[in-house]
């Protein structure tokens, strides 16, 4: 198996919705419309695909200045543990380079996870959650 990278190829909410429900990352799966515009709005998609199938997407918001805010990392069930999230996160701080912070909120069963791949833990963050 060859997994292959893709910064600029277009994924349909049904991809998205897809490759969200085999991860086990929890987002509203049901709601096409809504994964459209997460699609559509967001600044730096990195996919992973293998052959024509998605198996991996990397989602950010940026100012390309200052900071980012990685709001996805999904990688199929079938394809973890390959190394595919990993590159896929190193492919987004590549393009932002050195100067912009990385920053996410990781779901609970990925706490161990983010600093294997470089992430380091912190105290000072706040939210205003979504209704």
């Amino acid at each position: 198996m060859t997994i292959h990278y893709e910064e600029s190829r277009k994924i349909t909410a049904e991809e998205l919705a897809n490759v969200f429900s085999k991860s086990g990352i929890r987002r509203p799966v049901e709601d096409l419309p809504r994964l459209q515009i997460m699609i559509d709005q967001a600044d730096i998609t990195v996919t992973a695909w293998d052959g024509r199938r998605l198996v991996g997407i990397a989602r950010a918001i940026t100012d390309f200045s200052y900071c980012c805010y990685l709001s996805d990392l999904a990688v199929d069930r079938d394809y973890q543990n390959q190394g595919i999230g990993k590159e896929l996160v190193r492919r987004v701080h590549e393009r932002l380079g050195e100067e912009i912070s990385l920053i996410l909120l990781a779901s609970p069963i990925a706490m161990d996870y983010y600093p294997k791949i470089g992430f380091q833990k912190i105290q000072n963050g706040y939210i205003i959650p979504r209704k």
